[in-house]
């Protein structure tokens, strides 16, 4: 007697690059594995979530909804899934209703079959408005398990959770294990409690970061599961996924059926292994097995941010220390699981609470709005002084976010103009404002260009002239590679280089004279109290103030952006603003006079 089937889903187009090598896979080098994938028998592809969607804009100048339909052409006999964040979309903030019900029928329209909807906080009130937009679209709406271990997540929890996804109607149930935290045994618990409940698929996503996820992958299928996510081996292990063609092997010998061809999936596998080299400059340094994710929680992509961050005020040697200071984050916010937005939230206020002379001497406008609710309703109570000091008189939000905030599609509309060609642009907008209008300009201006492949190294240089040195700051040694420069106008350059395998672009714009009395001087170093400063690199966001102002001591006076998150700048003492020598924009770093305050 035949056993049943085991349905899988291949990430290679979405996360398993998004893991390894910061998700910088071009689409000229999917496409010619496509015949080999949409042939091999997979139940889904995922290839669209939100690091691919800021990837394509921000980095690689495509348009992400061209790329999602020339996938669509390439793939025709094949589901195309993709993640989405719930009421977050792609983005970090929530969206107006009408913004949701529009980016779920475009994308649906434009080829999506499968929509992985989450919520970081796993707060079902935030699926609501997704899961209804794709089921109007006739699409699989598949809801979603964010797997976290705490002191209040457990079986019956997530039973709950289900239940309540269930009764929205969703087609199928997928366990989404981000950081690798599953044990086989709970796997077995929960998957089997699962399917003993509900008459929904099920679905298993682990990362291979804790070096469990084959583990319980075995442990799933004996306990009933119906789908698994899978890598290709080209780009499976570390924080990705286990291999697509050793968990098929496994099954097929244990007599489940699969319906994979594994001599297509070696061609389709033999084609990422030859490209990934491309790539070689953004290869993540998490690329093992990392067990130190079963104490920290930390998911490796966002290790690699976190190291970037420190590497770049040289404080790399704290990175133990912020590692030390995230569950300790975490336990103040009431125990999120650490996924998009939530990791980065919880993340850079680690970073700050480490760099800074106490802790939450800072407080990121984000962190600011999850204590207050917008973001949803936190696992566990939350640090109820922390709360009354980041959120002061204000009103917190305890019902779902979205009913506060109003239909935003005609604003968003109106903002971006004539930049806009379609919906999709609009809705491109909406995702990413300041990336996503300077993709559409540059598309308008004919100047998108991508950024450069570094050439794998060889032992000269071209000419004799070195191209790589090594540096040490702060006892710390980076090796730099210059990849590239680009004159912008006659007084600024662009560079691109790597920093210890990790790419950066700097900006050199000349200043001329810097003596006393030029317009356009140096920012001095901060050295007493009523200057203000930033303890993180970042850019300038908005300058709340003006010269002649007047400002008590707590007063925001700029919003910063760094880490992927803001953070409001406050005035350390009273006064009138006597200078202010940063515009929004601006490119600062720790220690700068930003602001003068008399």
């Amino acid at each position: 007697m035949s056993k049943r089937k085991i349905h899988i889903t291949d990430v290679i187009l979405r996360d398993a690059h998004q893991s390894l090598i910061a998700t910088r896979l071009r689409t000229e080098d999917m496409l010619p594995a496509c015949e080999w994938l949409d042939q091999a028998g997979y139940w889904s592809l995922e290839c669209w979530g939100g690091a691919t969607f800021d990837a394509c804009v921000r980095f690689l100048k495509e348009d992400p909804w061209e790329r999602l339909r020339t996938l669509r052409q390439a793939l025709p006999n094949t589901r195309l899934q993709m993640l989405l964040r719930g009421q977050n979309l792609l983005g970090y903030r929530h969206y107006g209703d009408d913004v949701v019900e529009a980016f779920v029928a475009k994308a649906a329209e434009n080829g999506i079959d499968v929509f992985r909807i989450f919520d970081a906080l796993n707060d079902v009130r935030n699926l609501e408005t997704s899961i209804r937009a794709v089921k109007q679209a006739g699409k699989h709406a598949q809801g979603t398990l964010c797997y976290t271990v705490s002191p209040v997540h457990n079986t019956d929890t997530y039973l709950e959770q289900a239940k309540a996804m269930v009764d929205l109607g969703v087609d199928s149930i997928a366990i989404k294990d981000m950081a690798g935290l599953l044990t086989p045994a709970a796997t077995a618990d929960l998957v089997g409690q699962l399917k003993q409940q509900f008459t929904v698929p099920v679905f298993l996503h682990s990362h291979t970061t804790s070096g469990m996820s084959q583990m319980c992958q075995w442990a799933a299928v004996e306990a009933g599961v119906d789908h698994i996510d899978t890598a290709l081996s080209a780009f499976a292990g570390g924080t990705s996924h286990p291999p697509t063609e050793s968990l098929v092997a496994a099954l097929h010998d244990a007599g489940y059926e699969t319906g994979l061809d594994l001599a297509l999936l070696e061609k389709a596998n033999n084609h990422f292994r030859d490209v990934r080299g491309k790539y070689h400059q953004f290869e993540s340094a998490y690329n093992g097995v990392d067990t130190s994710v079963l104490l920290s929680q930390v998911p490796g992509g966002m290790m690699s941010n976190l190291a970037n961050q420190l590497k770049e005020q040289g404080a790399l040697e704290r990175i133990r220390d912020v590692f030390q200071e995230i569950p300790r984050v975490r336990e103040d916010l009431g125990y999120p699981p650490l996924v998009t937005p939530t990791s980065q939230i919880v993340g850079t206020q680690a970073v700050f609470n480490v760099l800074s002379d106490k802790r939450y001497d800072t407080i990121t406008n984000e962190v600011k709005k999850y204590l207050q609710g917008w973001y949803g309703k936190a696992p566990a109570p939350v640090n109820a002084q922390l709360q009354r000091r980041a959120v002061g008189q204000e009103e917190l939000i305890d019902d779902r976010p979205a009913d506060h905030i109003p239909h935003e599609l005609a604003t968003l509309k109106n903002d971006i103009g004539q930049l806009a060609a379609s919906d999709e642009d609009v809705l491109t907008y909406a995702m990413f404002p300041d990336q996503g209008r300077s993709f559409l300009q540059q598309r308008q201006d004919g100047t998108l260009k991508p950024e450069p492949l570094e050439p794998k190294p060889t032992a000269q240089s071209a000419g004799g002239v070195s191209s790589e040195f090594r540096i040490t700051v702060h006892g710390e040694t980076y090796d730099i590679h210059v990849t590239g420069a680009n004159p912008v106008n006659e007084t600024e350059r662009r560079f691109f280089m790597t920093v210890d395998g990790m790419p950066e672009e700097i900006h050199l714009e000349s200043v001329g004279d810097v003596s006393e009395g030029s317009p356009k001087k140096r920012r001095a170093n901060a050295s007493r109290e009523g200057q203000v400063t930033t303890t993180m690199p970042g850019n300038i966001v908005d300058v709340l103030v003006q010269p002649g102002d007047t400002v008590s001591a707590g007063d925001p006076v700029l919003v910063i952006e760094a880490m992927k998150m803001e953070t409001e700048v406050k005035a350390t003492v009273s006064g009138k603003v006597s200078e202010v020598f940063i515009a929004k924009g601006d490119r600062v770093v720790p220690g700068e006079v930003l602001i003068e305050i008399e």
